[in-house]
């Protein structure tokens, strides 16, 4: 099944090269006015969108920025609602211009499906929820649970790994939205979820009675989490990469969506050139010189964007912990503009 699957994948994305290796998504964008976005079909404080339609969270600013640092106008998006078995296939064939969609970077998508990893917006790990009913403290307790899981996901093969090293059994109860997973859970269909924590977290304020439900210490895996585009277009890719690094960047210099603008009058040439004053501007990367003043000052830096969505602003209350900046001790590094 899963040669068939790759064999698929490879079919997909090269009948969709010949357009954006003619023409190049960046072109493409800009001609059509909009960027194209996959997001989950909900998922709290990364892509969900709210009670007007109107979509939200870590994953979406990522487009969000994408679509300020190109056409110069964040709203200039249209969000796409993907389950975790579509995506790859939506990307590859062209319907969406980028995946932002909580999705891990490994290996085999890294090499075998076509796609290029611009970053990591979210480093996160997987681990468990279970009922407070149960009366466990840690996963190594949960010998002969059922676990309610998400298709297509890397959950399903860590699960299994963690098991069987553990010498510990356990059965599987798959669904295809984490909507779903969750109403699966809450009715009794299964012991426990296992998720990147992230998302587990997002999915308990969900719960009717979210007091009723623990997230257990263990995470059992590295999940860094990052938007996605298709192989073989350079330009693009430089794009979505480069508009996570001026967030970063941008964070680190203490420049944020409310003083932008002041920050234009500043002497330090590192902030001089990240607002598009100096050095290499929009050259290379085929924009205009002020892409990453627009990215800031409509969207805002990676701590901005992080603690509305996930962090202290937000009702997931998510510590940066590892997603702190490095001269913080966390993780999150970005290559200077220059």
């Amino acid at each position: 099944m899963m040669k068939k699957t790759l064999m698929t994948a490879a079919v997909l994305a090269a009948s969709f090269s010949g357009q954006a290796m003619a023409e190049g998504t960046l072109n493409i964008v800009k001609e059509r006015g909009v960027v194209q976005c996959g997001v989950t079909t909900g998922l709290a404080g990364f892509s969900n969108p709210d009670e007007k339609g109107q979509w939200a969270g870590l994953d979406v600013d990522v487009c969000r920025a994408v679509a300020a640092a190109t056409l110069g106008d964040a709203t200039k998006v249209k969000f796409i609602p993907l389950t975790a078995k579509e995506r790859f296939t939506a990307l590859q064939s062209g319907e969406i211009d980028i995946l932002s969609r909580n999705t891990t970077w490994t290996q085999t998508r890294d090499t075998q499906l076509g796609l290029n990893f611009a970053g990591v917006n979210y480093y996160d790990g997987q681990g468990f929820m279970v009922s407070k009913k149960l009366g466990v403290k840690s996963a190594k307790e949960l010998d002969g649970a059922a676990f309610c899981i998400q298709a297509g996901t890397t959950t399903e093969l860590n699960l299994a790994d963690y098991f069987r090293m553990n010498g510990m059994s356990y059965s599987p109860v798959v669904f295809d939205t984490s909507d779903q997973t969750v109403k699966g859970f809450e009715a009794g269909r299964c012991d426990a979820i296992t998720s990147d924590q992230s998302q587990l977290y997002a999915l308990r304020i969900k719960l009717v009675d979210p007091e009723a439900a623990m997230v257990l210490p263990e995470v059992i895996s590295k999940e860094p989490l990052g938007p996605v585009v298709r192989q073989g277009d350079d330009e693009w890719f430089n794009v979505v990469k480069w508009t996570h690094n001026a967030m970063l960047n941008a964070e680190e210099m203490g420049v944020t969506s409310a003083n932008t603008d002041e920050m234009l009058k500043s002497a330090n040439p590192n902030v001089r050139r990240l607002l598009g004053l100096e050095g290499p501007k929009g050259t290379g990367l085929n924009l205009n010189d002020d892409w990453a003043y627009q990215i800031i000052k409509q969207v805002g830096n990676y701590g901005e964007v992080f603690d509305r969505n996930v962090g202290k602003d937000s009702p997931l209350q998510v510590s940066r912990g590892i997603n702190a900046l490095w001269s913080d001790g966390g993780l999150q590094y970005a290559p200077p503009m220059r």
